[in-house]
């Protein structure tokens, strides 16, 4: 079969011809990938910010956000057939250890995440179990929904830790409105009543935000601070949602925060320094946010089946994943970028 394989770090991926993953084990599941989502991600595994943190072996095959129909199946597999169309959570977890008894199957510690530390999506067949896929309704289409997988999940899990805290009338900024800031927008839309901020530089992003349902838009032009400090009465939002988490951001963002807030950090690439003593005098929280359990993944295809949550995504034939990638990190993808294979 067809595979996007990375040979060596900070290099271009290579498309293989490698051999097809088979079902070896009772809870296996061979799914046939309908479409890959294409992550930041995924620029920052080729130049080799992952090298440590994974400790994957190279050549494998990149992918991390995955959907498409189920082609091979365990003997003790029961939550879907052969021809079912699915989205993974992209991790393969156990079940046994004492996270995931807990239900917090994302810190599970004998956990595989293919296209991380393992062969991903970027190839026509994708191993995992069965406890990482999620059937999807009739109405969705792998290719669809693909970055949901864990773009979308990631956002939710966010979003859905912020809803939890806030209250009605209370205020949330949210920094970036890209690839993951637009499902956060929808997300927080679908689950509070919450007036949304939403800062971006870019004005085609901050015209997206508007319609999908941000109260209020600022321009991330220096002036962003004070505009939302204007937007809350002097005070600060209850809760800042960053999704971009470098150039200046956190920097803004915590100073968008009011006393005793919750700033959520959700994009990565630059460095959190805050004063001890103003965490202390504000008693502001810090929260990572790392994907979304299984259970955020399935409450998601619930709100993607609604047409609460939609992606706007920009479809690449699988042989094209050097465009894809290119456009990516040359920011000219609106929304998320999909390969079909």
């Amino acid at each position: 079969m067809r595979a996007v394989q990375l040979p060596r770090y900070d290099a271009t991926p290579t498309l293989a011809e490698v051999p097809e993953p088979t079902v070896t084990g009772p809870l296996d599941v061979v799914v046939r990938i309908g479409g890959a989502g294409v992550c930041r991600t995924d620029l920052h595994i080729i130049e080799g910010q992952w090298a440590e943190k994974s400790g994957v072996t190279l050549p494998y095959t990149l992918g991390h956000e995955n959907a498409g129909w189920v082609h091979a199946i365990g003997d003790a597999v029961t939550n879907v057939a052969v021809g079912d169309p699915v989205i993974l959570h992209p991790l393969a977890t156990c079940g046994l250890c004492p996270a995931c008894r807990l239900g917090d199957d994302v810190h599970c510690a004998n956990a595989r995440f293919p296209g991380i530390d393992s062969d991903g999506g970027y190839a026509d067949l994708l191993k995992t179990n069965a406890r990482a896929v999620v059937k999807l309704d009739h109405s969705l289409q792998p290719a669809d929904v693909a970055a949901l997988a864990d773009a979308g999940l990631t956002a939710y899990h966010a979003a859905r830790k912020a809803a939890t805290a806030l209250r009605p009338g209370q205020k949330v900024v949210v920094i970036g409105a890209g690839g993951l800031g637009h499902i956060g927008i929808q997300v927080l839309r679908a689950l509070t009543p919450n007036e949304i901020i939403v800062v971006d530089r870019s004005w085609e992003a901050l015209g997206l935000a508007e319609q999908l349902g941000a109260a209020h838009i600022v321009a991330s032009d220096g002036s962003e601070v004070d505009a939302v400090r204007d937007l809350t009465g002097g005070e600060g939002a209850e809760a800042v949602l960053d999704f971009v988490g470098e150039g200046g951001a956190i920097e803004a963002g915590v100073g968008m925060l009011r006393r005793a807030g919750n700033y959520y950090v959700i994009g990565y690439g630059g460095e959190l320094r805050v004063p001890t003593i103003d965490i202390i005098s504000t008693e502001i929280n810090f929260v990572g946010n790392l994907v979304g359990s299984y259970t955020d993944l399935a409450e998601l295809m619930v709100l993607a089946a609604q047409g609460s949550v939609t992606l706007h995504t920009h479809k690449y034939p699988l042989a094209e994943y050097t465009r894809a990638l290119d456009d990516l990190d040359k920011g000219e993808v609106r929304g998320r970028a999909i390969l079909v294979p």
